[in-house]
């Protein structure tokens, strides 16, 4: 293990730890930049902002998009999209550890996904900077609507869609419309939803 993956290696260990160690923060603000390049592209400026993308994100597949502006702890350093994925605008990405988007995806505006939290005991919180992230995972075919706050080690199931606004406490599974907060499932996607 080289010394950045041993600095790093925390940050997926679904430990609490030190999220202000300056060795963290010098690593986090070196991706922060290519997202701030990013985010100051013309709208011209689709080739750069495709190379930026492959630049930023741990992973994007063909065909991906995303309408700046974009936000992300770690500049997407620990994202992973496949492919034909389209993200509206003002995406919030707390990416403190992997996210990871199936193919053919859409996010509509002001969505926001957090892979991190922190001890709800005060006393760990106080002044500690400590936090513990746990990985989300958003499956294929899937459609998450305006405003969606997706929560730390949620899993949705291919094909299915998040109503507008809803928050995502727990793992939906595939096939499924589900809204509201806390967003629970309403009905199984259905053939007649083509008409």
């Amino acid at each position: 293990m080289n010394e950045l993956s041993e600095i790093t290696a925390v940050l997926h260990s679904g430990e609490l730890y030190d999220s202000g160690d300056p060795a963290l923060l010098e690593i986090q603000s070196r991706h922060l930049d290519a997202m701030y390049d990013f985010n100051n592209t013309r709208p011209s400026e689709t080739a750069r902002r495709l190379a930026l993308l492959k630049e930023m994100l741990a992973e994007v597949g063909e065909g991906c998009w995303i309408e700046p502006p974009f936000h992300a702890n770690w500049g997407g350093a620990h994202v992973h999209f496949g492919r034909n994925i389209y993200v509206n605008f003002n995406l919030t990405l707390v990416d403190d550890t992997h996210i990871y988007v199936g193919d053919n995806t859409m996010i509509g505006p002001n969505v926001t996904i957090t892979a991190a939290s922190h001890p709800i005991d005060p006393a760990l919180r106080s002044g500690s900077g400590l936090q513990y992230n746990l990985p989300v995972r958003i499956g294929r075919n899937c459609w998450i609507a305006a405003g969606v706050t997706i929560l730390p080690g949620v899993t949705i199931g291919d094909n299915s869609v998040i109503g507008a606004g809803s928050v995502v406490t727990r793992d939906i599974p595939p096939d499924v419309l589900a809204l509201g907060v806390p967003c629970r499932v309403v009905r199984p996607v259905k053939s007649d939803d083509r008409n």
